[in-house]
């Protein structure tokens, strides 16, 4: 679920991208402002006219855009209760046995009799 949540959010932000920099800028219409060729939208929707279909194409893609980021953080926030090393099995460590002391070695004790190697 988390990919495919990841995948949509990636794939939205890249139609933002696109359809921000389609879109024309707000000065492009400068000239009409002052009365150069305006057209009957402008005085019918206001001076900032219609909402064209890439305006509101980045409107969905922001609201998704939005969606799926909150969704990610409370997703990658929640608390985990199992363990990805569950089906392991443990390692127990084998008890340390006890150094061999050769046979032959002699005695380090002070005042033992020594015992010639035979």
């Amino acid at each position: 679920m988390f990919t495919l949540i990841l995948v949509i959010h990636v794939l939205v932000s890249l139609v933002i991208i696109a359809a921000v920099l389609l879109q024309a800028g707000k000065g492009a219409s400068i000239g009409s402002t002052f009365g150069g060729s305006s057209s009957s939208s402008q005085t019918i929707f206001g001076s900032a006219g219609p909402a064209t279909l890439l305006a509101k194409v980045t409107y969905g893609c922001a609201a998704i855009f939005m969606i799926t980021s909150i969704t990610l953080t409370y997703m990658s926030t929640r608390q985990r209760t199992e363990s990805i090393m569950q089906d392991v099995p443990s390692a127990t460590a084998p008890a340390p046995a006890a150094p061999a002391v050769p046979p032959s070695a002699p005695s380090t004790v002070p005042g033992a009799p020594v015992v010639p190697a035979k």
